[in-house]
């Protein structure tokens, strides 16, 4: 079914493309179909990989990513996807570990990299994981807080997750003193609010670059939770048990890599709990979230910390090997354009 719209129309760029056509290593699902999720209204999402283009190797014309939003396509330039892979990115390291009948074209050099995935595999998962994951139980908190809080109690809800968010500086940016940043919440003298959060900012040649994305990141958690007030309730629901779901999946695909050095990417043997999570099964009347899932969610952390205590993977991938694969690979491609 699914290869018969690869040959409709509307994804006629495949072929005539010149950045794509016959520079594809492979293609494959994405989304809820490539994970096993998928209901009747969900979209095809494709994803691939192509040789990157002669101009990009050894020329100065950049090729990083094609995307076709109209069918939701997303291929990556196999330089582009390697680096990716190499940081464990979730989005992209699920695309090697799809079930075999869901890559529909496949090169030589398709099957090479997805007989090296193991390659990419190391400690790193648990940050790049966890790094979405945290992103997905943000916006399920964000989202039960609008619906479910007082004003004020919002308010200091958008406080922890700045706060939370803050406690990573240090990783990104240049550190500075404890106390530097605090924020509070006290009355507020704006009509629509009872209380609202404040800031006492105190630094001394502080580089103006590191500030500016501090900032962009506090700016996005409250714009993020601004945009709550224009969603349709019914529409925000059917949201929240995805990033349910999505947050649930992401701990179970990241316990996989770390306990078995595998990339599982179609949940078959977690399906029903991820479906009655998406089908809304763990909701309270009042729209939160009941014991059962927050239980889960304890138990899969817990399984999480001592599997990145004790996995067998090195904390970064062999990066000679891979570079040695990334050379063999755009040689030859190099060598077949010059024939």
């Amino acid at each position: 079914m699914i290869q018969n719209i690869l040959q409709s129309p509307q994804y006629g760029f495949l072929r005539t493309n010149p950045v794509l056509g016959g520079n594809i290593i492979f293609l494959t699902l994405g989304g809820s179909y490539a994970y096993g999720t998928n209901v009747p209204t969900s979209d095809v999402d494709v994803r691939g990989v192509c040789h990157n283009t002669r101009q990009s190797l050894i020329g100065f014309t950049p090729f990083e990513q094609f995307i076709d939003n109209p069918t939701d396509t997303t291929i990556y330039s196999f330089n582009k996807l390697i680096h990716l892979l190499i940081s464990c990115n979730p989005n992209t390291i699920e695309i090697l570990g799809c079930k075999p009948e869901h890559y529909f074209m496949q090169t030589k050099t398709g099957t090479q990299l997805l007989a090296n995935r193991k390659l990419f595999l190391s400690k790193r998962a648990v940050r790049s994981f966890m790094g979405y994951a945290n992103a997905q139980l943000n916006r399920l908190q964000n989202n039960l807080a609008r619906f479910t809080l007082q004003q004020s109690e919002q308010e200091e809800h958008i406080k922890r997750s700045i706060d939370s968010a803050m406690l990573g500086f240090e990783d990104r940016y240049k550190s500075f003193k404890n106390g530097s940043i605090v924020l509070t919440t006290d009355i507020s003298q704006k009509a629509d609010f009872d209380t609202e959060i404040f800031m006492d900012i105190n630094l001394t040649h502080y580089p103006l670059r590191d500030f500016v994305s501090i900032w962009s990141e506090m700016s996005s958690i409250i714009k993020e939770y601004s945009k709550l007030n224009h969603r349709n309730k019914k529409k925000t629901d059917e949201k929240l048990d995805k990033h349910a779901m999505h947050l649930v999946r992401l701990y179970l695909m990241c316990l996989d890599i770390l306990e078995k050095q595998e990339i599982i990417t179609h949940r078959q043997q977690d399906l029903p709990l991820l479906m009655d999570i998406r089908n809304g099964k763990y909701r309270n009347q009042n729209g939160t979230y009941n014991a059962a899932f927050y239980d889960i969610l304890h138990n899969l952390e817990k399984r999480l910390e001592y599997a990145k205590n004790n996995t067998v993977l090195p904390d970064k991938p062999n990066l000679k090997a891979i570079e040695a694969f990334v050379m063999a690979v755009n040689q030859q491609k190099l060598a077949d354009t010059n024939s």
